[in-house]
């Protein structure tokens, strides 16, 4: 994704000092593959949105079926913070 991105700048910023038919494909080919990583940036944030909320679904039904584990556990991490972020 950086390096689309990183490709397109560089291809926009040559375009920008030249005329003419080079500086229209240059400005063309640099659209192009801004409109390419926009494309797998909005497919991604897709497939991590689900995920989401798989995890999410996951972690409740988790909880609801163990609620004094879940309590105790998260004692047990608040404890821990506790104990750690004291010493200092």
């Amino acid at each position: 994704m950086k390096a689309l991105v990183k490709d397109a700048q560089s291809l926009l910023s040559a375009a920008a000092s030249l005329t003419g038919n080079k500086a229209d494909e240059l400005r063309e080919r640099g659209m192009e593959l801004l409109d390419e990583a926009l494309g797998k940036a909005s497919k991604y944030q897709g497939q991590a949105m689900v995920k989401g909320k798989e995890l999410a679904h996951t972690a409740d039904v988790y909880v609801k079926d163990n609620p004094w584990r879940t309590v105790a556990v998260a004692a047990g991490v608040g404890l821990l913070l506790g104990v750690i972020l004291g010493r200092k």
